[in-house]
C-alpha cells in the first residue's frame, strides 16, 4: 500500500462507529489513510456515486433499514467490503455475495485486524466462496455465477471476465481485488490471468522456459515463470 487508501465506514450508532474508527487508526498506524464516516444508507449511496473508496465497514442494521441493499447495489464497484454485524445469520449470505470478511459484533481489536489483513493480503481466499459477481450491463446490475467463470483477464483497474458460454463481462473491481475474494479453484496463473482449474486441460511446455495453459474448449493462456510450479503443483 504505497498511495492514499480512503475507508468509509457505515454505522448509525455513532459511539460505535467512533470505535471502529479509532480502531483502525491503530491497526493501520503509519498508512495513509482517509477515513469518511456516514450513518445513513441513503447518505452513504450517494457519497459512493460521488466518490471512489477502496474499503466499506458496513453494518447491515441502519436506523431499522437493511444495509444489504447498499451491498448488493454497490457490490460490482471497485472497492472491497467488510460487514461489521450482529445479525451474523447473514454472514453466509454476505460472503456467497463477495465480501472480504463478516466481523460479528460485539467485536474485538484483535478480530478487526484479522480483517484488516485479509484486507491487505493479496492471497486469501474465504472459507465461505464467493458463489456471484456483480456486473453492470447497460446501467443495470446483473449477477454472474462464479461457476461459470472460466478465466479472468487483468485490465488496469478493471477486470474482464471471460465466461464459458463464451460471453465476456466488465468488473469494476481489480483483478487482485477478484482474487482476494473468489474460491480456492481459481489460481493466478500470470500477472495478467486468473484461471479457473476446472477449465484447465494441459500445460503445455514450450522451449526457452515458456508455458501455456490449454483449456478445455482449446484456449491458450499464458502461464508466468514463477507462477508455473504452484501451478503444476495444485492442478492433478
Amino acid at each position: 500500500m504505497t498511495d492514499r487508501k480512503h475507508i468509509l465506514i457505515v454505522e448509525d450508532e455513532k459511539i460505535i462507529a467512533e470505535r471502529i474508527h479509532r480502531l483502525a487508526k491503530e491497526i493501520l498506524m503509519g498508512k495513509p489513510i482517509k477515513f469518511s464516516l456516514i450513518s445513513h444508507i441513503e447518505n452513504a449511496f450517494t457519497f459512493l456515486s460521488k466518490h471512489n473508496i477502496d474499503l466499506l465497514l458496513l453494518d447491515l442494521n441502519l436506523n431499522g433499514e437493511d444495509g444489504f441493499q447498499l451491498l448488493q447495489r454497490m457490490m460490482a464497484k471497485g472497492f472491497q467490503t467488510i460487514i461489521i454485524s450482529a445479525h451474523d445469520n447473514k454472514a453466509i449470505q454476505a460472503f456467497e455475495y463477495g465480501v472480504l470478511d463478516f466481523v460479528p459484533k460485539p467485536f474485538t481489536k484483535e478480530r478487526l485486524k484479522m480483517a484488516f489483513s485479509r484486507w491487505l493480503t493479496e492471497d486469501s481466499y474465504s472459507d465461505i466462496p464467493t458463489k456471484y459477481l456483480s456486473v453492470q450491463v447497460r446501467g443495470n446490475l446483473r449477477l454472474v455465477e462464479v461457476d461459470q467463470l472460466k478465466f479472468i483477464k487483468g485490465s488496469g483497474s478493471y477486470s474482464e471476465l471471460y465466461l464459458k458460454s463464451g460471453k465476456k463481462e466488465l468488473h469494476g473491481k481489480s483483478m487482485d481485488s477478484l482474487f482476494q475474494i473468489l474460491p480456492s479453484k481459481f489460481e493466478r496463473i500470470h500477472r495478467s490471468y486468473i484461471l479457473n482449474l476446472d477449465c484447465l486441460s494441459r500445460i503445455q511446455v514450450h522451449q526457452g522456459g515458456k508455458y501455456e495453459a490449454v483449456l478445455n474448449d482449446g484456449s491458450l493462456l499464458p502461464i508466468g515463470r514463477s507462477r508455473y510450479k504452484e501451478l503444476k503443483s495444485r492442478w492433478v
